[in-house]
């Protein structure tokens, strides 16, 4: 509930500082008072947008602030959601900057219009002529149906298992739309990717073949080297290994003359022992190579066919190559794949229509079952609101499709007239009609679901008298389990508030300022008393506004 607003520097209004006490209140004054300059607050801290001709003074911020009783709330999850501090005493506050820039809190945190909006939307309900057209929307009309058809819980799981639905339906979309489009690859695909695989690629592949090609291609001049190198090494007359051996042989009898000749001793026998290694290598290497024209041109082809698809598909190494076989490979067997896929994402979409129509079933009997009540309830209610012929043809119908809020189409007509014909709300029900029908479904939606407080904005408009005295009963009762607001100029309403509130203007050399006060008992005698015969208070005046609050 709305404990406490101020308000600074905004329209008429310098600084408004007002408490609000629970159960029914009427907010009272003179037409142009400013009444609607302090819903006009109101709604701003809500997350209504603003603009710069909001600030009273421009010069200098705007700041509402408006502090609310969460305790009966249950809004823990939506605090955490959007990852705010919850407090059962929460403190919306909205400040509007001579730049234009506006800026909103919840608890002194920061957050966007969008979260303010959304948290205000679950604590105030303020009902003005523009909110009583909602009451001619389909989704208004069903709404009323569902609270009292209790169907809470069946729309939340409805609602759950047609989120999976769609999600469901999506991927079976996305999986066709992937068929449809592979298909036409799936075959070129498939070409590219046996070429590549026929290719037997591996890693360094290209590197080796490109060795053994220059052996092959160059092996008369290796066989002229290597039978060089071995003549060098080993010609008996002035080969290397001969002449080192001889030089091996000197120093043995140098050894016993000191370290020195004894390391260079066995230097030169590590150089003969290596030599003599590399003369067998080259003797090796000498007896394999040979000229083979056939695997030279079994190693030219394998290379063409690698250097060809580098080209062909713009990269240049063998690396490359594998990485696009295997992409391809994905691609492939994903095509092979789709049709069992495909099969299994149908067959959960089916499952979870099942379920979702069982859900939407459970709506429609509980929708079906509860309509007769609610016309009962709305004629008896409105008959007492000066509309005795009033009736309702209200029809549950099954669609075709699922809904946000089920499976179903919903026919509400109204006729205001005995033996007139009943046709849609918006087009039969005057402004007065539909502001008591309106009154009637938020009574009823009270009774049935937990309302934010509910702030009436001249809802009585044109009526009077035992009707308008019977409007303000039913804000009475319904004050009983909520906090309810009435801005009236009927004074028949006024009265029956458990507190009464005047918002009125003042002027000075500064300026016209509005502010609003708690009236007493006899403040509410004579503002009652004026609100029935005007600025000059007659004694029958006087008592007729005692009789009203008693």
């Amino acid at each position: 509930m709305l404990t406490n607003l101020s308000i600074q520097n905004y329209a008429l209004i310098d600084d408004v500082n007002v408490a609000f006490p629970k159960g029914f209140t009427t907010i009272t004054g003179e037409t142009g008072a400013g009444k609607s300059i302090l819903l006009g607050g109101l709604s701003l801290v809500l997350g209504k947008r603003a603009d710069l001709t909001s600030l009273k003074n421009e010069e200098q911020k705007c700041v509402i602030e408006a502090e609310f009783d969460l305790s009966k709330y249950q809004l823990q999850q939506f605090f955490k959601e959007n990852d705010l501090d919850y407090e059962d005493v929460t403190i919306l506050r909205r400040e509007i900057l001579p730049s234009g820039k506006s800026r909103a809190f919840v608890n002194d945190t920061p957050v966007t219009l969008d979260v303010l909006k959304a948290l205000g939307d679950q604590l105030v309900d303020v009902h003005s002529q523009h909110q009583t057209m909602r009451l001619t929307e389909n989704d208004f009309q069903m709404k009323v149906v569902d609270a009292l058809a209790g169907n809470a819980d069946n729309l939340k799981e409805y609602g759950a298992q047609l989120q999976l639905l769609k999600k469901a339906a999506k991927e079976l979309n996305e999986l066709e739309t992937f068929q449809s489009n592979a298909d036409k690859e799936h075959e070129y695909n498939s070409f590219l990717l046996k070429e590549l695989e026929d290719a037997k690629l591996k890693e360094g592949m290209q590197e080796e073949l490109e060795t053994e090609y220059e052996q092959l291609s160059n092996v008369e001049q290796i066989m002229e080297q290597l039978s060089t190198g071995h003549q060098l090494l080993n010609d008996e007359q002035l080969g290397i290994l001969g002449r080192l051996a001889d030089l091996r042989r000197a120093f043995q009898a140098l050894t016993e003359f000191g370290p020195a000749y004894k390391s260079l001793g066995e230097r030169i026998e590590s150089v003969l022992i290596e030599t003599d290694d590399i003369a067998s290598e080259i003797e090796q290497l000498k007896d394999t190579v040979e000229a083979d024209p056939a695997r030279l041109e079994v190693v030219n082809g394998q290379l063409q066919l690698l250097y060809d698809l580098q080209k062909k598909h713009h990269v240049a190494t063998v690396a490359e190559l594998i990485v696009l076989r295997d992409e391809l490979a994905l691609k492939v067997e994903a095509v092979a794949n789709i049709e069992s896929k495909i099969a299994e994402k149908k067959g959960e979409v089916d499952r979870i229509t099942q379920q979702v129509e069982a859900w939407a079933q459970n709506i429609h009997k509980a929708r079906k079952g509860i309509v007769p009540k609610l016309k009962q309830v709305l004629q008896e209610n409105l008959a007492s609101l000066g509309m005795p012929s009033a009736t309702f043809k209200i029809e549950i119908n099954p669609s075709n499709t699922f809904k946000a809020n089920g499976k179903d189409d919903l026919e509400f007509l109204f006729s205001a007239n005995k033996g007139s014909s009943y046709g849609e709300l918006k087009k039969v029900a005057s402004g007065g009609e539909l502001s008591r029908i309106m009154l009637t479904i938020k009574s009823i939606l009270a009774a049935y679901e937990h309302l934010p407080t509910l702030m009436f904005d001249e809802i009585d408009t044109g009526v009077s008298g035992e009707i308008s005295n019977r409007m303000g009963e039913i804000m009475q009762q319904m004050s009983r389990n909520m906090q309810v607001f009435s801005i009236t100029h009927l004074p028949q309403v006024a009265s029956k508030g458990q507190y009464q509130f005047k918002v009125y203007k003042e002027e000075s050399e500064q300026g016209t300022s509005t502010h609003i006060k708690q009236l007493s008992v006899e403040e509410r005698v004579r503002e009652l008393a004026e609100m029935l015969g005007g600025k000059s208070i007659s004694e029958s005046a006087l008592a007729h506004a005692r009789e009203l609050l008693q």
